[in-house]
């Protein structure tokens, strides 16, 4: 892949993105009270008292949520489920804590401090390899660039670049994460050797924004990548994580809160899609929430905008539904390397992954929308010729590659009337 295009293309993506509504084709007219300006249906379905009551038994009320402030698409709808107050909508009183990483998140989950979390593909593997009773519910931030950032003045052009480095290249990340398991699997494709050609250093978000001396380039995820080259002018990408793994984030639930207040999960699915809608019919907006929560001080609106709309909007929002053989299939090529280097304790394959995925939920979310659950992700073209599960990949849609949203609804996509920024849609 040539760096010189990867380096900035998505500038193209927020201009091209001016408003998701504007990709909305009109249809029939019909009766606009069902739904609200951003397409979710009145009135809201409040949770039993019944569930409450076991929650406060169980001493899980409020509902502690854990997300990560330094991860793009997943951050905006946690933060407006938070600060919109989706959740209390419909009956549930929810609180969001901030961490730096999903290992952080992890550590939460398995005390028992949190019951409800979201993960990327690494630490969500912890999880399953450490039978965490957790169930994902819905995907987050498919496809979020990971990306091998280098300083402005680095000899280095490529990732083969750090063939033969001597000393061994320095290479900064946050161990256990998923940018981790990206940047091996580009080491083992790219015939590169921990040890003998680079040295990875466990290094925080942070402290990658400020390009230490000493360290030849970090690998992160955006927004990371983002203000180090667009903003802070200090550095430019040199490998991303496109070709290598198929990303996804996951947001999920103690299985205990399935078990025995399913209405809770459902109001989780139900709040996730809302804040979905919101965010593709307020984009802006959505930013100047962002930009208030304390953890985002370093990034500014307009990185906070593009991000947006490179992670939450580009795709038709129907990525949300957690497909759970298919994202099974693209997490094994993980299995297989943790396995290998004993990080987890079990040989894991995508049946794994499928038995702590619950499709019900989003399917039922779906179901009230009017929206058909698509066969398989919609960042894959119709005619995609490679396999999940075999890397490097056949391009694929991503905010690299695409000029503009993913119309929807388009034929196919409903199953019935729906409504939307005051216009109205049919099957």
């Amino acid at each position: 892949m040539d760096t010189r295009t990867i380096a900035r293309p998505r500038r193209r993506v927020l201009a091209a993105m001016a408003s998701a509504a504007a990709l909305l084709l009109p249809a029939a007219s019909f009766a606009q009270d069902k739904f609200n300006d951003w397409g979710w249906p009145q009135p809201y379905e409040k949770v039993s008292d019944k569930s409450v009551q076991w929650l406060k038994d169980k001493g899980w009320w409020p509902i502690q949520v854990a997300f990560q402030a330094p991860w793009s698409g997943q951050n905006t709808v946690n933060i407006v489920m938070d600060r919109m107050g989706l959740l209390k909508a419909r009956g549930v009183e929810a609180k969001w804590t901030a961490f730096p990483s999903g290992p952080a998140i992890n550590e939460v989950l398995i005390s028992g401090r949190y019951q409800v979390g979201n993960g990327g593909n690494f630490p969500f593997t912890s999880l399953v390899d450490r039978k965490i009773p957790v169930k994902a519910i819905g995907i987050v931030s498919p496809n979020l660039l990971h990306a091998l950032v280098v300083p402005s003045d680095s000899p280095l052009r490529s990732i083969k670049d750090l063939k033969g480095s001597n000393p061994p290249a320095t290479i900064g990340l946050v161990t256990g994460s998923s940018a981790e398991f990206y940047f091996q699997m580009a080491i083992q494709l790219n015939g590169l050797q921990v040890g003998k050609d680079i040295i990875l250093k466990n290094m925080p978000p942070g402290e990658q924004i400020a390009m230490p001396k000493g360290v030849t380039g970090v690998v992160s995820w955006d927004p990371t990548p983002e203000l180090i080259v667009s903003e802070r002018k200090t550095g430019r990408i040199a490998d991303t994580i496109f070709p290598y793994n198929m990303y996804e984030g996951q947001f999920y639930l103690r299985s205990e809160i399935i078990e025995n207040v399913p209405d809770v999960a459902q109001a989780f699915a139900d709040a996730l899609a809302e804040a979905t809608l919101w965010t593709r019919r307020n984009p802006e907006k959505a930013a100047e929430v962002m930009a208030e929560d304390p953890n985002l001080r370093h990034f500014s609106k307009a990185i906070l905008l593009q991000q947006i709309q490179a992670y939450n909007n580009l795709y038709k929002p129907t990525y949300l539904y957690p497909h759970a053989q298919f994202w099974g299939q693209a997490n094994e090529p993980i299995f297989d390397w943790l396995f290998a280097q004993k990080r987890i304790t079990r040989p894991l394959k995508a049946g794994d992954f499928a038995d702590a995925v619950d499709e019900r939920f989003m399917r039922t979310t779906f179901g009230k929308l009017g929206w058909a659950v698509p066969k398989q992700p919609p960042f894959l073209p119709a005619d995609w010729k490679g396999q999940a599960n075999k890397p490097p990949y056949p391009e694929y849609v991503h905010a690299f590659n695409s000029k503009q949203p993913q119309p929807f609804p388009e034929a196919g996509d409903l199953t019935k009337p729906w409504s939307f920024a005051g216009r109205s849609f049919q099957p």
